[in-house]
């Protein structure tokens, strides 16, 4: 029987195998690095694509912050231009309260009773140095400023009478103004304090 070497046939079949196999590797290698390609093109495509966004969002916020600290600027603006027109407007509606001021302090005076001073020492109250013929002409003045339109609450500070004929009494006595805006509010408090002030008085009076 024959004897039939098989070595080169196997040798060449194991080369073939080793070339399809370095082949595969190759084509496997070869189409990952392609994948891996498309994949950083994907990727660095979707990063710029990111990227371009986060810029005009952050443009979109500076403009809008710009916006915003204007909107406030003109807030501001606003609220001082408001407050300069409530001044302004406070000062007109007071611009005639000093005349009427002074025409009642003309109609509270009543005979024999001469001011020597009068003084703003607040911001709505006036101090009023005088002369009267007696303590009851005193009372009679505080009761003509309770009774005043523009003239309120009056507080006596001082009285002295002279003990010289004819001399009368010296005093001093606070009152407030009654601006236009508030000039109804006074409290029940205050009603009561005012007819306690002039029944005194009017008992000092007496007592002259």
């Amino acid at each position: 029987m024959p004897r039939i070497n098989l070595l080169p046939h196997r040798e060449s079949k194991r080369k073939e195998r080793k070339l399809k196999f370095l082949v595969a590797m190759v084509a496997a290698t070869g189409a990952g690095i392609v994948a891996a390609f498309v994949a950083y093109l994907s990727y660095g495509s979707m990063i710029q694509s990111q990227e371009h966004r986060n810029n005009q969002l952050r443009a979109e916020i500076k403009t809008l912050d710009k916006q915003i600290e204007e909107i406030n600027d003109l807030e501001s603006a606003k609220q001082k231009f408001i407050a300069r027109m409530n001044i302004i407007e406070k000062l007109q509606r007071s611009r005639p309260e000093i005349v009427h001021v002074f025409d009642a302090i003309v109609h509270t005076l009543p005979e024999g009773v001469y001011l020597t001073a009068v003084k703003q020492t607040g911001k709505d109250t006036l101090k009023f140095d005088g002369i009267a013929q007696s303590s009851t002409r005193v009372s009679s003045f505080m009761r003509n400023i309770d009774g005043s339109q523009w003239l309120r609450n009056p507080e006596l500070e001082v009285v002295q009478t002279s003990k010289g004929a004819g001399t009368g009494s010296s005093f001093t006595l606070t009152a407030d103004e009654v601006n236009a805006a508030g000039g109804d509010d006074d409290s029940a408090a205050g009603a009561r304090k005012n007819k306690i002030r002039k029944a005194s008085l009017d008992g000092v009076g007496a007592r002259q």
